[in-house]
């Protein structure tokens, strides 16, 4: 539990870090990884949010050693709160009555999460067969990566409204579940007798690797994704998305059985469900307050 919170207040940080450091920059974009990385590592900011992020990922290595699956994403999503906290106080962000009320949502369908776990019949998985965490990570990561494109090509349009990012998003989140199922598989490696045993046991398994692909994509997406958006909007969908494919997919692929109590059965699957529902439902674009007269119309003065 303390490693938990831990994570969520270094995710929280880090994230909010990273964006007031990249509203200082020139705007970034994924065709020019190489210009992107030599900014932002110019950065003292970024590179302290960075940081922030490097140390959470390590936190949710101990606790995916200790928690299932399902209990440690319920844990993890009440960083949200933090977050948004964070964000309205040192970025200025606002959020709108009814991203308040999507963002409560989520929050309350990852609490039925929480409430459908129970400690006595819940087990930490050791191993997962690694031709079926690969049959699940590769046609996601392949997924977020097209989603991405297809945001950032709809984005080029002329008259577009600006987007919340929800799509970037769901396209991070998808990377970053990924990522997380490849940090529960290095935890299970990680049992090992003797630490050479385990390093050379980390590396012949896939996940290693799935980290790079997962930390290079998703280091260019996320940051030209939080220079365009408000990261009160788009760390809570990702998020969302990360807990929701790791929870889910992390359960089946580890093991970890379901409840076997219909009550909280019923509350897994409800939560899962209901937040899934409230992501389809976010609005997509920002509404412009004060939009631009056409061009060649008449400016009205009263008189």
């Amino acid at each position: 539990m303390a490693a938990a919170l831990l994570a969520n207040t270094l995710y929280s940080i880090g994230f909010v870090l990273e964006k007031r450091a990249l509203t200082s920059l020139p705007e970034v974009s994924i065709r020019q990884p190489a210009r992107l990385l030599r900014l932002v590592l110019g950065s003292p900011l970024w590179i302290g949010g960075s940081l922030a992020l490097a140390a959470g990922f390590g936190a949710q290595l101990v606790v995916y050693r200790t928690l299932p699956i399902a209990a440690a994403q319920g844990i993890f999503v009440s960083g949200l709160v933090l977050l948004v906290l964070l964000s309205a106080r040192l970025l200025g962000e606002e959020t709108s009555g009814r991203e308040r009320y999507a963002l409560g949502a989520i929050l309350g369908a990852l609490l039925m999460v929480v409430l459908s776990l129970d400690e006595r019949a819940d087990s930490v998985s050791q191993a997962a067969p690694y031709q079926l965490i690969l049959l699940v990570c590769v046609p996601s990561l392949a997924a977020g990566v097209w989603l991405y494109g297809a945001a950032e090509r709809r984005s080029r349009h002329r008259h577009r409204l600006p987007t919340t990012g929800v799509e970037y998003g769901v396209a991070v989140g998808l990377l970053y579940g990924v990522s997380s199922l490849a940090i529960k598989g290095v935890s299970t490696r990680l049992t090992s007798s003797g630490f050479g045993t385990a390093v050379v046991d980390v590396l012949r398994s896939p996940y290693p690797y799935l980290l790079l692909f997962t930390g290079a994509f998703g280091l260019v997406m996320s940051q030209a994704a939080l220079q365009r958006c408000r990261a009160s909007l788009i760390v809570p969908v990702c998020t969302t998305v990360t807990c929701l494919f790791t929870a889910v997919l992390g359960t089946l692929s580890f093991g970890e059985t379901l409840p076997h109590d219909p009550l909280r059965l019923a509350l897994r699957l409800a939560g899962t469900v209901l937040a899934v529902a409230v992501l389809l439902s976010m609005p997509r674009h920002d509404q412009q307050l004060d939009p631009q007269p056409p061009i060649g119309a008449k400016e009205l003065t009263p008189p």
